[in-house]
């Protein structure tokens, strides 16, 4: 009977400690999970804002007709301290105020975001830097809006036809 017992000494400590490795390593994969999880959250919320903001230039340019048809949503945008005036500012005035507010609202909503408004019949390229806008006729209008992925910090580009 003393010999049965002294081959069995120390076999518990030894299941005990497989189990707590294999306790441990479930719960550092859970954790990998958990924080990957955390990033692509993070990717899509800036994906949401960049739709947002998209739709919320097409918005304003379906608001100012007169400036669609004249081509004044495909510049870069100015500040016109006329706008905020009761008597308002002209409709090209209005749609560089548009253009301005909405690449500043980029600017603090998205990290490293910018945007442009263009006629591109190809919209699916271009960096901020080089918009790749080729003007070509009854092309729709693109809206491209830029960011930097918090999940690499690659530049992410989300792109918008619009058609009034």
């Amino acid at each position: 009977m003393t010999s049965t017992r002294a081959s069995e000494r120390g076999f518990s400590l030894i299941e005990s400690l497989i189990a707590i490795v294999v306790i441990a390593f479930a719960l550092l994969s859970m954790g990998a999970l958990q924080l990957n999880t955390l990033r692509a959250s993070g990717s899509s919320m800036l994906r949401t804002i960049a739709t947002q903001q998209a739709y919320d230039i097409a918005d304003r340019i379906r608001a100012n007709a007169m400036a669609l048809r004249n081509g004044d949503y495909t510049g870069s945008g100015a500040l016109h301290a006329d706008c905020f005036k009761v008597a308002g500012c002209t409709p090209k005035q209005q749609a560089e105020m548009d253009l301005y507010l909405w690449n500043d609202a980029n600017g603090q909503m998205l990290p490293g975001g910018a945007g442009v408004v263009c006629v591109d019949s190809t919209p699916d390229d271009g960096t901020p830097t080089s918009t790749d806008c080729d003007g070509v006729a009854d092309a729709p209008l693109a809206v491209k809006i830029w960011w930097e992925d918090d999940r690499d910090g690659s530049l992410t580009r989300f792109v918008v036809g619009v058609r009034p």
